[in-house]
Formats: C-alpha cells, sequence, structure tokens
C-alpha cells in the first residue's frame, strides 16, 4: 500500500521555494514531462485536457461572435516575413530557421512560424477582393515556436500552444472595436472560468507587438507577487494591409485598404491558474477547466453495497459533471491526497454509514471545508459547491492582488514598498517619455505592465522627473 502523505510531502513548500514549488506541481500532477529537446515539453493527458477545456470554453465565445477557425501553413519564407520591416525586427532573436531540405540546401530560408501575420496576410491579399468579403473573422488553434532562451514550463517554452485570432475590417473604427472586444472576452475568460482577477489596458509604445499601432492586454497578479500578462489584442491599422498590398473595392468603387487586428493568448493560462490558485498540497483548479470536477471515493468499499451505491450515484451525476469514481485499492487517505495533488474542485466521500443515513460528505479542495449533505438533490448540491470554489478562488486572487497593489509617489517609495511589503503591483503617474519609464526599471527593477482603461489620478507629476503625468500605470515584476 502506498504511503498516505507522499504527493504532499513531495512538493516543495512555495513560501521555501516558489519557483521549485511550481516545477514540483508540473511534474507531480502529471501535466508535462520534458523532451530531448531543451525547451519544448510533453503536455501530458491530464495537462492536455485542462488545455481542451480551455480550447472548449473560448471557441464557443469566439463562433458566438462570428469566427470561423482556419489553419495556415507553420512555414514561413524568409521573404514573406520580411515584408512588414517592424514585424520581423521584433522577432528576429527568436526565429528557428529551416535551412534543408532532406539533404538539400534549400535556396531560401524558411521560418518555423513565431506568429501567423504574414501568412494571413498573405492569404488576405487572395480573397479580399470587395467590401462584401470584409469583415474576414478568422481564428486558429495551433502551435508556434519561439526559440527562447530561459524557459519555464507553460510559461515560456520554445514551443507552445495558443490561439491567434486575425480579422480585417473596412474602418478603423471596426477593427478598434474588435480589438477592444476580444480583449474583454479574455478577461470575462479568466475571471469567470478561471477565477483570475485582471487589470484591462494598453500597452506602452515601448512594449506594444511588433508591428501594431497598439497593443492591448490583461494582466494578472500571481500568489507570489509577480505579474503575468496573461492575454493580448493587438490594433495593426492598415500597417500590414499595405505591406501586403492588401486592397479592396469599395461601395464608391474606390480601392482602399482594410484594417487589421490580431489577438491571442496560450497554455500559458495553464501557468497562470497553476501560480493564481495553487497550494503546498498541490493543484486548484477552478470547475469550469477541470478535468474532474467530481471525484467520488468510496469508504470502506469492501463492505456490502458501498460500491454498488458509489457507481449509483455517479450514474447519477455524470451526465452534468466531469465525475470520476476511484474504487482503486489505494487507501481513501492516499486518494485524498491524490486528488488534492491534481486540484480536483469536489471530493465526495461515500461510506456505510453514509448510504445508511442517506447522505454523503462534499469537501472542497480549496479550502478544505466539508458539508454533509442528503443524497436527494445530490445534483443541486454539487452545483451549489462548484460555484462555490469558482467564487472563493477569485476572491482569495483579489484579496492577495488588493493587498499586493502598491500606490507610489516617489522612486523611493517603490524601492521601500518592494522591499517591506514583497513583490505586486506598482500604480505611478507617468510623462509619457520612454527615457522615464526605462529609468524606473534601472532604479527599481519593476517593467511597465499596462495604462489601465480606468485610470485613477495619484498625482500631478511623473514619479521620475517630476514633469507633468499623462497617465496611470502599473508597474511590477513579470513572468
Amino acid at each position: 500500500m502506498k504511503d498516505d502523505k507522499k504527493q504532499v510531502k513531495s512538493i516543495t513548500p512555495m513560501d521555501e521555494d516558489f519557483a521549485q514549488w511550481y516545477t514540483d506541481i508540473c511534474k507531480k500532477a502529471e501535466l508535462i514531462d520534458y523532451s530531448s529537446v531543451r525547451g519544448c515539453l510533453v503536455i501530458r493527458p491530464y495537462g492536455y485536457a485542462i488545455w481542451e477545456n480551455m480550447q472548449r470554453l473560448l471557441d464557443a465565445r469566439f463562433r458566438a461572435l462570428g469566427h470561423e477557425n482556419v489553419y495556415m501553413p507553420m512555414f514561413i519564407t524568409e521573404s514573406l516575413l520580411q515584408k512588414e520591416k517592424d514585424h520581423v525586427e521584433g522577432f528576429a532573436p527568436e526565429v528557428a530557421w529551416v535551412t534543408h531540405g532532406g539533404e538539400e540546401e534549400l535556396t531560401e530560408r524558411i521560418c518555423v512560424r513565431p506568429t501567423s501575420e504574414t501568412l494571413f496576410c498573405e492569404h488576405y491579399a487572395h480573397v479580399i477582393k470587395s467590401y462584401r468579403d470584409l469583415p474576414k473573422l478568422y481564428n486558429q488553434w495551433c502551435s508556434v515556436v519561439r526559440w527562447e532562451k530561459t524557459t519555464r514550463p507553460f510559461l515560456r517554452s520554445r514551443e507552445f500552444l495558443w490561439q491567434e485570432g486575425h480579422t480585417m475590417h473596412a474602418t478603423p473604427e471596426e477593427a478598434i472595436a474588435e480589438t477592444e472586444q476580444m480583449l474583454n472576452v479574455y478577461a470575462d475568460f479568466h475571471e469567470s472560468d478561471l477565477a483570475i482577477p485582471v487589470i484591462k489596458g494598453r500597452k506602452t509604445d515601448s512594449d506594444k507587438f511588433a508591428g501594431a499601432e497598439a497593443t492591448y492586454a490583461i494582466e494578472a497578479l500571481m500568489h507570489d507577487g509577480k505579474a503575468l500578462q496573461a492575454g493580448t489584442s493587438h490594433y495593426f491599422g492598415d500597417g500590414f494591409a499595405r505591406a501586403f498590398d492588401i486592397k479592396y473595392t469599395d461601395r464608391d468603387n474606390s480601392l482602399k485598404y482594410p484594417y487589421q487586428t490580431s489577438w491571442g493568448v496560450s497554455t500559458r493560462m495553464i501557468g497562470g491558474v497553476i501560480m493564481t490558485h495553487g497550494d503546498d498540497n498541490g493543484l486548484v483548479l477552478p470547475p469550469a477547466i477541470a478535468p474532474i470536477q467530481v471525484v467520488i471515493i468510496p469508504v470502506a468499499q469492501h463492505k456490502e453495497g458501498v460500491l454498488e451505491a458509489a457507481h449509483k450515484l455517479k450514474s447519477r451525476l455524470e451526465g452534468k459533471f466531469r465525475v470520476k469514481l476511484d474504487e482503486s485499492e489505494n487507501t481513501p487517505g492516499w486518494k485524498y491526497a491524490e486528488y488534492e495533488m491534481k486540484g480536483v474542485p469536489l471530493r465526495l466521500e461515500l461510506g456505510p454509514r453514509d448510504i445508511a443515513e442517506n447522505k454523503c460528505v462534499l469537501v472542497t479542495r480549496h479550502n478544505g471545508e466539508k458539508t454533509v449533505v442528503s443524497l436527494d438533490g445530490i445534483e443541486d448540491s454539487v452545483t451549489e459547491r462548484l460555484s462555490a470554489v469558482r467564487d472563493g478562488l477569485y476572491e482569495k486572487a483579489l484579496l492577495n492582488r488588493e493587498r499586493r497593489t502598491y500606490d507610489c509617489r516617489s522612486i523611493d517609495e517603490i524601492k521601500t514598498s518592494l522591499s517591506e511589503h514583497g513583490a505586486g503591483f506598482v500604480r505611478l503617474m507617468w510623462c509619457g517619455d520612454p527615457e522615464c519609464e526605462t529609468k524606473i526599471k534601472e532604479l527599481t527593477g519593476v517593467t511597465s505592465r499596462c495604462i489601465p482603461f480606468e485610470e485613477e489620478h495619484l498625482d500631478d507629476k511623473c514619479i521620475c522627473c517630476g514633469k507633468e503625468a499623462k497617465h496611470m500605470v502599473y508597474f511590477a515584476v513579470a513572468y
């Protein structure tokens, strides 16, 4: 028989070494394995099931807004990539190049896509001819490759899974509305389904996407006080359309360039869930994305009638929830630890006494709270408990963000806040000069995260140079 406490003891405490705690969970919750290519991961079935649930929920949102899924090639010729100068310069350090096909050297290098703007533009030039062809609302689920120097599971790897939306519109107003709409979709998904509170805002010019006129982002704060860019949405204007000669005939019979957007989230969201909700017992999953929402643990299952009752209970629940019945020969204690490690939101315990009294015990993963409920109407009890899990996770994450958000009016205040209270969001006033943005980073170690859509006026002066402030900005140490 296995040691009941083995799973829990094998995790490094997060307060002792947060980075090692994170890696321990990725491995011991069976989310990933390492491959022979440095920086590339095997996403194991449990980890991939989390991604599939995320994909399913997001894809439904995209389709409801009229977006269609397509698939583009994974290879981009060097000449195609070079068509948009700012774009290629932004990605040049991360591009992986193919130079040979079999034993023959290629006449032109081919890159493995780091993102697909150029591929979509090449296609759009072929299919957009008239105002009747607009808008084009496309989305792609795929993997991309970026040759990162420093990697960490889910957060930063050389190949990762994501979705990338690419749309074309007749007017800048329509394109900007699309950019903002999709950022709101990401924010709602994070807050409603992932139980992660986010800040919505615009990136500073120095931090916007290569080739974009404006980049919008959602920023989340992890348990350790570091920020995570959880999703981005970009407005390109007509820059790519001009570079790729994408024109359409408008209603007045004149030729015009369309306006473009792109937006994306990735498996980085899994890392965000781990670092926002996880604890020293392992993974903690919001119900919406949990591969198993309810695990049924039969107690004293060797006794007559226990397994039979457990199977009947599973049959009642599995039409509405993702349910697992663990009837293995491991002890109940080992099973408790195993499913705590895997972050299953709700544990249902059922033993002989429970069956005799027509009840069971529900245990919520995020706080260990036990509730004795009647088996009559168990479906409603499970629904209520799962809702409580989501709400509890969100409230805890929001409290952590509020506790770790510091309003600072001087460089010394930033240093003091971070030194005395730990990492977190620093809110400050900024004049808009990139030199001040850089100097703040050099002096304090925090970088700009976004200019929030809902700005507050903290002071009249820039925290760095003392000139008139133009924006309130969130800064933080980021993943």
